[in-house]
């Protein structure tokens, strides 16, 4: 007598078979996706760190006088520079500065943006959903004080190890969530530990590094 159809037991275990597979290629799948973003975001990076470059032989080695969104709409985090703050409404955000540069406005743009709620280096509030690059323009950070202090590159000694431009959060390379108002520190510690950066440094290589690695370069003085 010929067979109709697949019996249930026979149906349950061709459905648990997928399901494993799916099981086993899913975090694979993921990898390959973030990997592609990780490196798409790298090469945004060199690709602003030339125009960096060609900026500053305009300027006479004078790292641009430009700010991050951080700087310009969390001010507070200068009140120790009460000279500079005052002037940030009037300085331009660095990726506009910059953008005469380079080819197009789609390099400020990190694939793997999903925003932040708070600022992963002040702990301030700075909201940028759905993306830092929606609300903002740009997905880089800058560290700032190389602007504030007026700073010529041939000046600081260990350029290699000097953080310039990043990705505006650590989650974005990583499975871990966002930092949120309502975390504690612990919380926050314990999210931090595994967050991740795309870091242009100061001889203008591009590197994914660590939260270890990336705060290490932020504590490096910088004469």
């Amino acid at each position: 007598m010929q067979r109709k159809g697949f019996s249930l037991i026979e149906l349950l275990v061709v459905i648990a078979i997928l399901a494993l597979l799916a099981a086993l290629l899913f975090p694979v799948y993921f990898r390959a996706k973030n990997a592609s973003k990780q490196s798409k975001c790298l090469n945004n990076l060199k690709q602003i760190g030339g125009a960096f470059m060609l900026y500053m032989q305009d300027y006479d080695d004078i790292w641009p006088f430009g700010v991050d969104p951080a700087d310009k709409y969390t001010p507070d985090i200068w009140n120790d520079y009460p000279e500079f703050k005052a002037r940030i409404p009037s300085i331009p955000l660095m990726h506009e500065l910059l953008q005469p540069y380079l080819p197009s406005k789609a390099v400020w743009e990190c694939p793997a943006d999903k925003g932040q709620i708070i600022d992963d280096v002040s702990f301030h509030i700075l909201e940028s959903m759905p993306s830092s690059y929606e609300k903002f323009g740009t997905s880089y950070y800058y560290r700032t004080e190389l602007t504030v202090k007026s700073l010529i590159s041939s000046s600081i000694p260990n350029l290699p190890e000097i953080n310039v431009y990043f990705d505006g959060s650590g989650a974005w390379h990583t499975g871990e969530p966002l930092l949120e108002r309502n975390d504690s520190w612990e919380e926050i510690q314990q999210k931090l530990k595994n967050y991740r950066y795309n870091v242009l440094w100061g001889d203008f290589h591009a590197k994914n590094v660590s939260r270890e690695q990336y705060w290490a370069a932020w504590q490096t003085p910088l004469l």
